[in-house]
């Protein structure tokens, strides 16, 4: 009889499968569309349009370069990016306050599975080197400044959607560059909106460099987590050796 063995795997990159392709090429296609549409018509059907096409593209992706059965990690992927697919979503047939605070709570729900995915690599982020955490609260400080007086009665869902936000951005940076960069854009993203929500700054083509933003954020974001979770090393079954 043989002694049983371990055996180490490791899946490869994120776009390793033929699928994962196709769809990686579809979201880049629905992206240029609706970036096209910001510029062009913005506000108009093709931009609604293509807004929400583009976290199923993702979403796409993700199935496609992983196999079953999934990581805890890729299964809360999987969740934050249908919760910001809801974000984009639901906006569209709530009006005002009430559609603007769904807006914020289903992106608060993305980022808090963000939060719960990302905190496996905390060790690696900035949270171990206090000056890297210095840039976050000085963005979140400047949003609550600026945006504060006119936020009213949204005030406090708003800054707590932006802890989670500044949380979901530190701990991003424990994936490596790529991920914390990705973090940091859709951080940037996110303020964004927040200035255009709740003050008079205001800069051209404004629309255009927050969905710019949002795609590159999350696409960044998504492809970092899932090469560090194929990164992993997963131990198989032990194999016993024939008689």
């Amino acid at each position: 009889m043989g002694s049983e063995g371990v055996r180490l795997e490791r899946v490869g990159g994120t776009d390793s499968r033929p699928l994962a392709r196709v769809f990686l090429a579809l979201l880049l296609v629905v992206s240029l569309v609706h970036l096209a549409s910001q510029l062009v018509a913005p506000g108009r059907m093709l931009g609604e349009a293509t807004q929400v096409l583009l976290m199923p593209m993702l979403g796409g992706f993700i199935l496609a370069s992983t196999a079953a059965p999934r990581s805890r990690t890729v299964t809360l992927a999987l969740a934050a990016v249908f919760f910001s697919w809801l974000g984009d979503s639901l906006p569209r047939v709530i009006d005002g306050d009430p559609g603007f605070l769904t807006m914020v709570g289903c992106f608060m729900v993305a980022q808090v599975f963000y939060i719960l995915l990302l905190r496996r690599w905390w060790r690696g982020s900035v949270l171990r080197r206090p000056l890297g955490l210095v840039p976050y609260l000085l963005v979140l400080a400047a949003l609550v400044v600026l945006c504060g007086p006119s936020a009213g009665a949204l005030l406090v869902p708003v800054v707590l959607y932006g802890l989670a936000l500044v949380a979901m951005a530190v701990l991003s940076t424990g994936t490596g560059l790529r991920g914390g960069l990705g973090g940091a854009v859709f951080l940037f993203s996110d303020a964004l909106i927040a200035l255009r929500s709740f003050t008079d700054i205001h800069i051209p083509a404004q629309d255009f460099w927050i969905m710019l933003t949002y795609i590159l954020g999350q696409f960044l974001l998504v492809s970092a987590i899932l090469d560090k979770d194929n990164a992993a090393p997963t131990v198989a079954r032990p194999q016993a050796a024939g008689p």
